[in-house]
C-alpha cells in the first residue's frame, strides 16, 4: 500500500484523510490474510506539513470529538470501546494523551492491562477484561487488552496455536456480546517499523526521565519481532469483523498517527447516530427571576 501526502501547502493531512471519510484501505478484511509488510508504516511524502499545520488539524478534529463524546455521555444509550495494540514504543500512551486530551474526562476511562495477577490467572482470560468494558454513555480506551492473551502468550510459548485459535472464537463472541449491548468496538493496531522502534528505544535510553518506561521485555521482544508480527497477523485476520473491525494505523510519524486515530474516532462516533436526550420536563415553563 502506498500512502502519500501531495502538495501539503494546498491540502492538509486532515483534509486528505477525511474529505472522503474512507478508512477502508487500512481496515483489515474479515476472513482475509493480513500481511503487515505490505502496509506502509509512514506517509511517503518528504514534504509533510509543518508541526503547526498538524496541530491545527488535530485541534479541529478534537473539537468535533469533544462534541460527539458529550452527546454520547449525555445520551447514555450507547458506548464506545477503543482498543490500542502494537509493538513496544508504537505509541499507545502517546496517542491516548494526544487525541483524548481534547475531550472532557467526564464519561471517559483509560484502562491498561499488564501481566495478569494470580487472581486473574485463576479465571478465564476474559474475566479481567469484561469488568473494564464501557457502560452505556461511556468511552473506554484499552491500552493493551484481551489480545495480549493471543499474542505474548503465543510468542512466549505459554499457549499453543490451537489454544489461540479457540481464543479467537471466544474473542469474536465476546465482542459480539458487547455490540449487541450497544457498545461499539473499534480496534487500532499501531504499525511501526523495526527501524523506528530502534530510534524510540534509543531515545528512552538517552533520556533519564524515560528510563522508568523501560523493561527487560522491551529488548527481549525486539529479538522476537518476526514471531510477534506473525502472531499479530493471525490475530487481526481472525478477529476483524463487521461488528468489531481492526484498523492498521501507520505510526512511524507521530503527528500522522494522531490525526489518523482522531479522524477515525470522529467517523466512528458520527456513524453511531448519537442524539442528545430530550429534556425531562417542560423547559417552556421555566421562569428565571
Amino acid at each position: 500500500m502506498n500512502l502519500s501526502l501531495s502538495d501539503p501547502q494546498k491540502q492538509s493531512a486532515y483534509t486528505q484523510l477525511m474529505e472522503h471519510k474512507d478508512f477502508s484501505p487500512w481496515r483489515v478484511k474479515p476472513n482475509g490474510k493480513l500481511k503487515l509488510h505490505d502496509i506502509d508504516t509512514t506517509p511517503k511524502s518528504k514534504d509533510l506539513p509543518s508541526d503547526e499545520a498538524w496541530q491545527a488539524d488535530l485541534t479541529k478534529l478534537g473539537e468535533k470529538l469533544n462534541k460527539l463524546q458529550s452527546t454520547l455521555h449525555a445520551g447514555k444509550s450507547k458506548g464506545l470501546l477503543v482498543v490500542f495494540q502494537g509493538m513496544d514504543t508504537a505509541g499507545k500512551d502517546g496517542v491516548i494523551r494526544s487525541v483524548f486530551g481534547h475531550i472532557s474526562p467526564l464519561g471517559v476511562r483509560a484502562e491498561a492491562f499488564g501481566a495478569p495477577t494470580e487472581l486473574e490467572k485463576s479465571h478465564d482470560f476474559l474475566w479481567r477484561i469484561h469488568q473494564k468494558t464501557p457502560a452505556l454513555g461511556e468511552m473506554v480506551i484499552f491500552n493493551r487488552s484481551h489480545y495480549e492473551d493471543v499474542l505474548v502468550t503465543r510468542v512466549r510459548g505459554w499457549v499453543n496455536k490451537s489454544t489461540c485459535e479457540k481464543r479467537f472464537e471466544d474473542i469474536q463472541h465476546f465482542e459480539s456480546v458487547l455490540h449487541d449491548a450497544g457498545i461499539t468496538v473499534l480496534k487500532c493496531y499501531l504499525h511501526i517499523s523495526k527501524a523506528e522502534q530502534k530510534k524510540r528505544l534509543q531515545a528512552r535510553l538517552d533520556n533519564p526521565l524515560k528510563h522508568w518506561k523501560l523493561q527487560p521485555s522491551d529488548f527481549e521482544d525486539r529479538q522476537l519481532w518476526p514471531k510477534f508480527a506473525e502472531a499479530y497477523e493471525d490475530a487481526l485476520s481472525a478477529t476483524s469483523t463487521a461488528e468489531a473491525p481492526w484498523y492498521v494505523v501507520p505510526a512511524d510519524s507521530k503527528p500522522y498517527r494522531d490525526l489518523f486515530v482522531a479522524g477515525l474516532l470522529v467517523q466512528t462516533l458520527e456513524n453511531m447516530k448519537l442524539e442528545m436526550p430530550k429534556p425531562k420536563f417542560d423547559l417552556s415553563q421555566v421562569s428565571l427571576d
